[in-house]
């Protein structure tokens, strides 16, 4: 194997990992000269990469895979036993086709954006003065939204203990102690829920809308023929459900973007095409942490830009790292959208921008809800920017280490 040019690359970095969060990987490469790190994390050899060429040689099935690659901690928490996330080659192809022609027709997308904007209306339209958390109030109105958009018969107060469990979900995978302990709670209780629900509308087909995504996910079979068996339905149904909740770390974003540009917010207000705001969405999905990086392993014995990596080695492609390279993007500390609208500017978002994980959406492992994300995000932004308020003291700051991590307590406002 070619010698590592990294420090220690024989020690295990997992305390490293939970201490530095976000800021762990990135460290790690400016002391790489070739854009690689070779380390340790839970006792197991890992590789990670950064870089169009490495978008590209990570979403390819021939060289990294992932089953057996996502840790239990982060099935019991974040994805579920038996996600998508897990499976590879045909049964995923199949899979994930289910979710393609969920997540990314042009009018379902726009028909979620409308509902989340009507709702956040309703939720904004009581007496000024009031105090509002945008992270906690985003949740709410997406839980609902996304409710009423996949067709789930569920009460109000059943889809807010929905998005707290959602919440607790993403909150706690990264992460040992109380929090983990809620997100796996909060699993289990929901996909429970959710694996009822499957059959009910198994046995009553009147038991939701013809065409819903819950009846879409219900009647999915396989590579194989077979119907998911229900708890595996309902963590598919999870995965549609919590990611567009987790669309509130994004929010939360949005405003503290408004707040600290405030200049930001006049052109989100005038635009009546959706280009600005599609934009800004992008800029937050860049600019702030959500995803740290994404993992898989070796398929076969690889190289690497003259480097080894056995079979089974644990490979990372460094996401945050990425969108904030200066050799992918002018000033990548200053939070720019017209970077997204200059003439021949946008960077392709196969292979640079990946706050989601990169590659083709339809062949490959990335997230087929991004366009959900940007619609959505472009929503509430737009509605943040057109309310009135006013942001009391409170702490603003972004803390690196915590994964997932949020400005203070979720960005409290007051409406005037």
């Amino acid at each position: 194997m070619t010698p590592s040019r990294n420090p220690a690359p024989w020690k295990d970095s997992t305390l490293g990992l939970l201490a530095q969060g976000y800021a762990w990987l990135p460290d790690r490469m400016r002391h790489s000269p070739d854009g690689t790190v070779r380390c340790r994390l839970l006792g197991r050899p890992a590789v990670a990469l950064r870089g169009p060429e490495a978008v590209a040689f990570f979403y390819d099935e021939a060289h990294v895979v992932r089953t057996a690659a996502l840790p239990g901690p982060v099935l019991d928490t974040l994805f579920g036993r038996g996600a998508v996330h897990t499976l590879d080659g045909e049964a995923h192809r199949v899979r994930k086709a289910m979710f393609v022609a969920l997540l990314k027709e042009d009018a379902g997308v726009a028909e979620l954006g409308r509902i989340v904007g009507r709702r956040w209306r309703e939720a904004l339209a009581g007496p000024p003065g009031r105090p509002l958390v945008v992270f906690e109030e985003a949740a709410r109105v997406l839980a609902l939204s996304v409710r009423d958009w996949a067709g789930l018969p569920l009460s109000d107060p059943t889809t807010l203990e929905l998005a707290r469990d959602c919440i607790a979900m993403v909150d706690g995978f990264a992460t040992a102690g109380p929090r983990h302990l809620r997100a796996r709670w909060a699993r289990r209780r929901q996909e429970r829920a959710l694996a009822d629900l499957v059959t009910q509308v198994r046995r009553s087909p009147e038991a939701a809308t013809g065409g819903s995504v819950v009846e879409t996910v219900a009647r999915h079979r396989d590579a194989g023929g077979d119907l998911l068996d229900p708890r595996t339905a309902a963590v598919e149904l999870l995965n549609v459900i919590r990611p567009t909740v987790a669309i509130a770390w994004f929010a939360a974003f949005a405003a503290h973007a408004l707040h600290r540009w405030p200049d930001r917010r006049e052109p989100l207000r005038a635009d009546t095409s959706g280009v600005h705001a599609e934009a800004f969405a992008h800029e937050v999905r860049r600019f702030y942490p959500f995803a740290p990086f994404v993992a898989g392993l070796a398929a076969q014995d690889l190289t690497w830009r003259g480097g080894d990596i056995p079979e089974g080695t644990l490979v990372l492609l460094d996401l945050y790292g990425q969108n904030h390279d200066p050799a992918l993007w002018e000033d990548p500390y200053r939070f720019d959208p017209h970077r997204f609208t200059r003439p021949g500017r946008p960077p392709n978002p196969l292979d640079v921008l990946v706050p989601q994980g990169g590659g083709d959406v339809s062949r490959g492992h990335r997230c087929p809800g991004e366009d959900i994300t940007v619609t959505v995000l472009a929503a509430l932004a737009t509605e943040l920017a057109r309310l009135d308020h006013d942001v009391p003291e409170q702490d603003l700051t972004i803390p690196l280490h915590r994964v997932p991590t949020l400005p203070g307590g979720g960005f409290e406002l007051r409406t005037r």
